[in-house]
């Protein structure tokens, strides 16, 4: 089964925001229903806690992670080691670095069950990601909004609407000038699952 477009995988449509970038391909995936529902059966699903304000409080999403084995990934009081790559995340990890010229160690996938499970405004700036990390993810199953807006003025604000199997890519400085977020939609009762694909730096990798 090929799940990628012989014509459209090798394009992204960029957006440049000064010296921050985002990159977009719609159609990177084009039997993304498969391959989310082959991704809901076979990752190992967590519901993990993070502290806010001195109390403990599920995150609104199910968490999965892999990657090269013994590497960690911390943030908000989270740690995630990666024991290894299942086939088809190896199989979509390779794609996207041929497309990228990266190389990629961890994927953290979020499942949002439905339109009730969100992500609040955030960046992926943790120093073992490096100064201006690039950044891929790969959206499968319901659209959901990805909004954003500027660190230094958060009246200026773009949307996207991610289709399922859209390749989004964050590069440049957008860490470091934008926050972004997945926004509820409560109109929304079917899942999405987002693969984000980083290089985790650290003495051992």
């Amino acid at each position: 089964m090929d799940l990628f477009d012989p014509i459209d995988r090798e394009t992204l449509d960029w957006l440049e925001f000064g010296a921050s970038r985002v990159g977009l391909n719609q159609h990177y995936v084009t039997d993304q229903q498969a391959l989310y529902q082959q991704l809901c059966d076979e990752c190992q699903w967590s519901q993990p806690a993070v502290f806010l304000f001195g109390k403990r409080h599920k995150v609104p999403r199910l968490n999965a992670f892999y990657g090269d084995s013994g590497v960690e990934y911390r943030y908000s009081g989270l740690t995630h080691r990666a024991e290894g790559w299942p086939a088809s995340l190896q199989m979509l990890k390779t794609r996207i670095d041929s497309l990228l010229g990266t190389r990629f160690n961890t994927v953290l996938l979020n499942w949002y069950r439905d339109g009730g499970d969100t992500m609040g405004y955030h960046a992926d700036d943790e120093a073992v990601l490096g100064p201006e990390p690039t950044i891929a993810s790969i959206s499968l199953g319901a659209p959901r909004r990805f909004v954003m807006k500027r660190r230094n003025d958060p009246k200026v604000k773009r949307e996207v609407m991610l289709e399922g199997g859209s390749l989004p890519v964050m590069a440049g400085r957008f860490q470091h000038d934008w926050l972004h977020a997945v926004p509820a939609a409560r109109r929304v009762r079917e899942g999405r699952i987002n693969l984000t694909f980083r290089r985790v730096n650290s003495p051992e990798h």
